[in-house]
């Protein structure tokens, strides 16, 4: 007679958590921080067809880092909670705390009962109507919820990235002091990265209730020459938005953001 092979519950549960870590490590990472006008959202993606970064609902926000067909998932359930308890109830009664309590018991199931958890990490941000109301929700892949009320990064580095960005943070910056700081941070001293290999979103208080907008590579470059090149004071946000750069992806679409 065999013997059944066990595994303790302690060193399985590691595994499945270091097997998370080590894919979501190897996505491009992503940096979100407030600014006086609202949230800025900012990640490493050249590519033009897949985006990491996407509209929720009226004033929130989506992003993610890590394996795509999983991360987008979510993102799709997302947007049809919202869209469903908006039309039920009150557009107002959706807001990002739900959905990342949503988000954080859906992710935790999946890491404690599944054989294979998420490889994703993800971020769910709304726009407050005043400055120091805006909210940040960094949901893990064991559905750990970490609140963030300045800035917060995901994905490869995320530690260093976290520095950096803690040494430039200013209460205070305007989008284009705060996307050259985001852009320092996820490049780091060896590596300046151009606007061709990034994508960026915000979610601007000023835009009315939609405040979900996608800025163009065009108004990216102009934003990180600083106020001196676009010959805007400083606080101005270039032009209206459009599409912004996307990620790659296998075929199959489960490649790592």
């Amino acid at each position: 007679m065999t013997m059944p092979f066990y595994v303790a519950p302690e060193q399985f549960m590691k595994d499945k958590a270091d097997f998370a870590r080590k894919n979501i490590a190897r996505g491009r990472p992503l940096v979100a921080t407030v600014y006086t006008g609202g949230v800025l959202i900012c990640s490493e993606n050249p590519s033009r067809s897949l985006h990491k970064v996407s509209e929720i609902y009226d004033r929130i926000a989506f992003a993610g880092v890590g394996k795509y067909n999983e991360f987008d998932q979510l993102r799709v359930s997302g947007v049809q909670h919202a869209d469903l308890k908006g039309y039920q109830f009150s557009r107002e009664d959706v807001d990002a705390r739900s959905l990342a309590n949503l988000y954080a018991r859906y992710m935790g199931n999946v890491f404690t009962h599944e054989m294979k958890p998420l490889e994703v990490e993800i971020l769910v941000a709304e726009v407050g109507p005043q400055p120091g109301e805006d909210q940040l929700f960094h949901i893990l892949y064991d559905g750990t919820v970490v609140d963030e009320d300045r800035f917060t990064a995901l994905g490869g580095e995320s530690d260093a990235i976290s520095s950096r960005m803690a040494k430039a943070f200013r209460p205070e910056w305007d989008l284009s002091a705060a996307l050259v700081a985001s852009v320092e941070a996820l490049g780091g001293q060896e590596r300046r990265m151009g606007a061709h290999e990034l994508e960026v979103a915000v979610l601007e208080r000023s835009n009315g209730r939609r405040a979900f907008r996608r800025v163009l590579e065009a108004e990216v470059e102009v934003l990180l020459a600083g106020p001196e090149a676009s010959g805007a004071p400083d606080g101005a946000t270039g032009g209206p938005g459009g599409a912004a750069t996307d990620e790659t992806a296998a075929g199959d679409g489960t490649a790592e953001a």
